[in-house]
């Protein structure tokens, strides 16, 4: 799914918008046992919790796309025959209306939780009237088609601190009793997924509010299909394999060449508003290196271990392996933060047989906010 196609369906999630008819949910213990359970009409509920059900579900539509928010992808014998998708097809289909089915729905997303404490899991459905778009101005028409879909939240329940409150009966401060409150979402996920703003039950959107913890259990427990590595594992394995491969040509230039390059991607991908995903192949990065002057079989080394690491035709994200707005040096005992758009103002340099990081210092120089002079 796009990020315009996610917002769409996020901007859904408002008191006056949505189409929500049924709610379930289940409370479960850190021990996974069932404290409560409920299936409820959405309508029915006051106004004031509507908007905090709304809340938690934009929440686990939120984040950034391919670090967040996760596509999951059905294999075509999943489909036809897997029995995890044919119980997301069976909750769609009748609109939780399968008592059955969402017993077993939330019988295997506890089984799969690997959080801790007590945990709120809820699940919603909900049907989308999918306005065209006008071919002359891009002004909505009527519907094209209805997009039928189920949610799926996951918050975490926590005991609140006990504190001093007014209580107008006894007219006086006292010690509040402790309350059980919900959190935002951890886990989440949306089936089918809203592609070319059409419905494609071979994918899902599957949303983790840690980027470095994507909840395999969980994850495979309901989809019965591999996950990409987690955001911060994509970033950790590139870091790692290009300095391992790369070994003594592996340079400040070279980490800055690939740093400026990638960030440039990025933010051309914003500026002309493209809809696909930003993707970055081992060829792309081979490039960089040569144009850093790095040798071919350091460079076939590189593609070659990326190509073990990450699978040989898995996407590389460039947002999971670059931030474009930090350039940070460190070494065991001074860390070194640069605007990364001025990296030129850095080199490194052995002196005397001593390897230094050199900084330029054309400008004003403080140290803990006091002004320093540099002398010759």
């Amino acid at each position: 799914m796009t990020d315009r196609e996610i917002a769409e369906l996020r901007r859904r999630l408002a008191p006056d918008k949505n189409n929500i008819t049924t709610l379930r949910g289940r409370y479960v213990n850190e021990k996974k046992e069932t404290i409560h359970e409920f299936s409820t009409s959405f309508y029915m509920l006051p106004e004031e919790e509507i908007e905090k059900y709304l809340a938690i579900f934009r929440r686990a539509m939120s984040g950034t796309n391919g670090k967040n928010l996760i596509d999951i992808a059905f294999s075509i014998p999943q489909v036809e025959s897997g029995v995890e998708h044919g119980l997301l097809t069976s909750l769609r289909q009748s609109r939780l209306k399968d008592d059955e089915a969402a017993k077993n729905f939330f019988d295997k997303a506890a089984e799969g939780l690997n959080l801790e404490g007590n945990n709120l899991i809820l699940l919603m459905t909900d049907a989308y009237d999918v306005p065209k778009k006008h071919r002359d101005d891009g002004d909505l028409e009527e519907s094209s088609s209805v997009f039928t879909y189920i949610m799926c939240a996951v918050c975490p329940v926590k005991e609140a601190k006990s504190t001093l409150a007014y209580d107008p009966t006894k007219q006086g401060f006292h010690t509040r009793s402790c309350e059980w409150n919900v959190s935002a979402p951890e886990l989440g996920f949306l089936f089918p997924a809203f592609d070319s703003r059409q419905t494609n039950i071979y994918n899902a959107l599957y949303y983790v509010k840690n980027p470095d913890d994507n909840c395999e259990t969980f994850a495979n427990g309901l989809f019965g299909t591999d996950l990409p590595l987690p955001a911060g594992e994509q970033k950790a394995i590139f870091e790692t394999v290009l300095g391992e491969t790369l070994g003594v040509e592996c340079s400040y230039g070279v980490v800055q060449a690939i740093h400026d390059d990638i960030a440039c991607r990025i933010e051309e991908h914003k500026l002309l508003k493209e809809q696909e995903q930003l993707t970055i192949t081992r060829t792309d990065i081979a490039s960089i290196l040569e144009s850093c002057g790095v040798s071919e079989p350091k460079i076939e080394e590189f593609k070659h271990k990326c190509d073990e690491e990450y699978g040989d035709s898995a996407p590389i994200y460039p947002k999971n392996i670059v931030e474009p707005k930090k350039l940070e040096i460190k070494t065991p005992d001074v860390t070194i933060k640069v605007n990364p758009e001025r990296g030129d103002l850095v080199e490194t340099r052995v002196i005397d047989g001593v390897k230094y990081v050199l900084v330029r210092a054309d400008a004003d120089v403080t140290v803990n906010g006091v002004y320093v002079d540099i002398n010759e």
